[in-house]
């Protein structure tokens, strides 16, 4: 154990919302929500809390996760992760499965986390956010569900292996009078019956409480301290939305607690999505609050073992017989539309007539989250494309937002494009005509900005244009949505190939400089 260790937040920065832990002896594992991209649910594990390693992702079939029409922000809702008797289990929601059949519940499990997990028994149960609490040889179903008084909290037995429900339901929260009371978790600590909950949505009113009992069954008394914590009335915190949270003690016998929240570019604005934290925690009469009453970027605890400095750089050259964990697809894909020839080095692509825009499908899109505010990311395609190819490299929301930079092979030869997407409004916004053998297209971030440019065969960087990162901000999207940005690379009606795919945390002084450039753009 290490005392008043210093760590950094967010633990995982970017698209990683609705976060749950659970512990092995001194191995610790985190999974968290992936809506309508696939694989889902990643995994990762850590050995003192602070850092953290993807090993894989619990969802890996389609069998397991149909997201076929899935509509943005569907899919996967908020898992949970327990470990108990030498097994893992991952219980959540498929949403879309929910409203097309009413039954969108499911459990799997599996002996090794990295490894094959099952295939899906499902529960007959609404609602959302379920959780999974076990007691000697019993297991109970905690989650969202509705009656007569509303959104309350409901709990039966369960057998976890058959999902088969074992008791009678019963309603034993509506919540501590916030809205939307969700996410329920129970422990059983020093005698009581811990419910810690999600309250006030997902935005900036976010919350967590907690309520605690002598019987599981209930009643329920809430905490006189309630909400143990949020944001909500904290308008200077360098994070927002903070809650969803889950308890664990480590193998030290301290408590702490992770929880989602979001890192704004402005007022009520954000689009690297609901990151997740770790917070410390601490026992005052037999309730647990965070050591501080605010989430920041830099905290300190009582770590298992030491942090080391953590890195939000990715780099692939396609040389290994599989993708990284970090790539994501959009919805289920094709797997004939991707060709990893890992023996060349390189990816191919082959692109769908239906491009990035408009609709629940699966366009040919391969891309990792967004982690950062200033980063940098470069991929290399070879010219050598079929007229009426696209392809190139994204900054991805939804199919109604997105920016790209792009070559469109038409009959009069090869173009470099900067195309947007903003609601129901899409148009090239730059384009220069381009000859040569391959093509280096990069993206730039900043908090405000996207800066677009090419190099092609070695040569300098020609810029071709900015794009607001506002116009991806979650807050502005025509439906309510959950996600966060990805950076990509895509194609469309054709084959492309993709030679190394870099992405790069730029360092502060670096930042400003591009931020200095892109105030004054040379193009």
């Amino acid at each position: 154990m290490i005392n008043n260790s210093t760590y950094y937040n967010p633990i995982l920065p970017g698209f990683y919302p609705d976060p749950s832990i659970a512990r092995a002896g001194e191995d610790y594992y985190l999974c968290t929500s992936t809506f309508e991209f696939f694989p889902g649910v990643p995994l990762f594990h850590s050995r003192n809390l602070a850092n953290w390693e993807q090993i894989g992702h619990c969802l890996t079939r389609e069998s397991q996760l149909p997201l076929e029409g899935a509509f943005p922000s569907t899919g996967i809702f908020a898992p949970t992760l327990r470990y108990h008797n030498g097994k893992f289990y991952m219980i959540t929601t498929n949403m879309t499965q929910l409203i097309k059949t009413g039954k969108g519940n499911f459990i799997v499990q599996a002996a090794d986390p990295a490894g094959e997990w099952s295939e899906p028994v499902w529960i007959e149960h609404g609602g959302i956010d379920p959780s999974l609490y076990f007691e000697g040889d019993k297991a109970y179903y905690c989650g969202t569900g509705f009656d007569e008084k509303g959104q309350g909290i409901v709990l039966f037995e369960i057998n976890p292996d058959t999902g088969e429900i074992l008791s009678k339901k019963k309603t034993i929260s509506y919540g501590c009078g916030g809205k939307c009371p969700e996410a329920p978790h129970i422990y059983k600590i020093n005698g009581f019956y811990y419910l810690l909950l999600a309250e006030g949505g997902t935005e900036y009113g976010h919350m967590v409480t907690i309520q605690r009992s002598g019987n599981i069954w209930g009643p329920y008394e809430p905490c006189p301290d309630n909400p143990v914590l949020s944001h909500r009335d904290y308008n200077d915190a360098l994070v927002q939305c903070v809650g969803h949270a889950d308890l664990l003690e480590d193998h030290n016998g301290n408590w702490w607690m992770v929880c989602l929240g979001v890192r704004p570019i402005g007022p009520h604005l954000h689009h690297l999505g609901r990151d997740t934290y770790l917070v410390p925690v601490e026992w005052k009469d037999n309730w647990p609050y965070p050591a501080t009453p605010k989430v920041t970027l830099e905290m300190q605890g009582p770590l298992p073992s030491e942090a080391f400095e953590r890195s939000s750089n990715f780099h692939t050259d396609f040389e290994e017989d599989r993708l990284p964990h970090e790539f994501n697809y959009i919805r289920n894909p094709k797997p004939e539309d991707y060709v990893l020839d890992w023996k060349n080095s390189r990816m191919i692509l082959k692109g769908e007539k239906k491009g990035l825009s408009g609709g629940t499908h699966s366009p040919t899109f391969l891309g990792i989250r967004q982690k950062e505010f200033w980063t940098e990311t470069t991929v290399r395609l070879n010219l050598e494309l079929a007229a009426g190819t696209i392809a190139g490299l994204t900054a991805y929301y939804m199919d109604t937002h997105h920016y790209e930079i792009r070559v469109v092979s038409g009959e009069s030869g090869l173009m470099v494009e900067l195309n947007k997407c903003i609601y129901d409004l899409e148009g090239v916004a730059a384009s220069h005509a381009i000859q040569g053998k391959m093509i280096d297209l990069r993206i730039q971030s900043t908090k405000d900005k996207y800066l677009f440019s090419y190099s092609l065969d070695g040569g300098e960087f020609t810029a071709i244009g900015e794009g607001r990162t506002a116009g991806l901000a979650t807050e502005i999207t025509e439906v309510m949505t959950f996600t966060g940005t990805y950076i990509g690379i895509f194609a469309q009606n054709g084959m492309a190939e993709f030679d190394f795919f870099d992405s790069t945390w730029i360092d502060t002084a670096a930042g400003n400089e591009l931020e200095e450039k892109m105030m004054y753009p040379d193009c």
